[in-house]
């Protein structure tokens, strides 16, 4: 597949909410940090390579957080992408804090969510969060509090859609009675199906899914993907990527990498078309 050919555009489109459509093939900002997602990335330059180089293949759907770095994966992208284009969609997340390298702990307080979104507002450089996504539902907070203060910030105009992510059918049901989710943000990939019921529900109230993880640290590559990846002239990585487009029209696939090389190699799973044998041989995976 020649490079100048691969366009996320090809993965087809998703509506958030009733003004906002993005294509389905997005980016996952969280590798464009240091090692345990902690501190700048080893490669600055690449790094910023990697963010202009999505616009180059019409990925407008990129996904960060304020904890990625923490602060740096947001910085980059405003320092890579400011003044965004209109089509760009950059979504960020709060509700999670950092004690080092590969340490999280998840902190819903209201005073730290509002704290948070400002701080994502002034790296990011923006008026406005298009996409703001609680991290997880914090058990050591009442949820009307939490859920409460979101409502209340998005009102104050700082957010323009509310997500969530890791969360349950449950969940979401309980924050839709302060806000309306657009999206959820769950580990989910071929190899990993713990949250298909979500899935399927998500995609009844037509509510985009986006799988974090989605190509689950490389364990995609085995004999079945193989062979279907050979069959399509693709990188297995491709395959799983395009098993996640087709197992669901609501399903937003964001593959992260700090190289332009696998960045390309990701997008163009958007062109590979799986047929029925192809899904069911990866269906019996699971």
């Amino acid at each position: 597949m020649k490079t100048k050919t691969i366009n996320a555009a090809a993965a087809g489109t998703f509506s958030l909410g009733s003004d906002i459509t993005i294509n389905r093939l997005g980016y996952g900002a969280m590798r464009i940090t240091g090692e345990g997602i902690w501190g700048p990335p080893k490669d600055k330059a690449e790094a910023i390579r990697v963010l202009k180089a999505t616009q180059d293949l019409d990925i407008n759907f990129i996904d960060t957080a304020d904890s990625y770095g923490p602060y740096v994966s947001e910085e980059l992208i405003a320092e890579a992408l400011h003044p965004y284009p209109e089509s760009l969609l950059i979504a960020t997340k709060g509700g999670l804090e950092r004690g080092g390298p590969n340490q999280w702990s998840v902190n819903g307080r209201p005073e730290h969510l509002e704290e948070a979104l400002k701080g994502s507002l002034k790296r990011l450089k923006a008026e406005r969060i298009d996409l703001y996504q609680l991290h997880r539902f914090d058990e050591k907070v009442p949820a009307d509090e939490f859920l409460g203060k979101l409502k209340e910030l998005q009102g104050q105009g700082y957010i323009r859609h509310l997500g969530l992510s890791e969360a349950s059918v449950d969940q979401i049901k309980q924050a839709q009675e302060y806000f309306e989710v657009v999206s959820v943000q769950n580990k989910f990939s071929l190899t990993d199906r713990k949250w298909q019921d979500e899935v399927e529900w998500t995609q009844a109230q037509d509510i985009g899914f986006i799988p974090w993880y989605p190509l689950d640290s490389g364990a995609v590559d085995n004999d079945t993907l193989q062979s279907i990846a050979k069959k399509h002239d693709a990188s297995v990585y491709q395959i799983a990527l395009a098993w996640l487009l087709a197992h669901s029209d609501n399903i937003l696939p964001i593959p992260g990498t700090s190289s332009v090389e696998h960045l390309k190699d990701n997008t163009g799973a958007a062109h590979i078309k799986l047929e029925q044998d192809d899904m069911k041989q990866l269906n019996d995976l699971a």
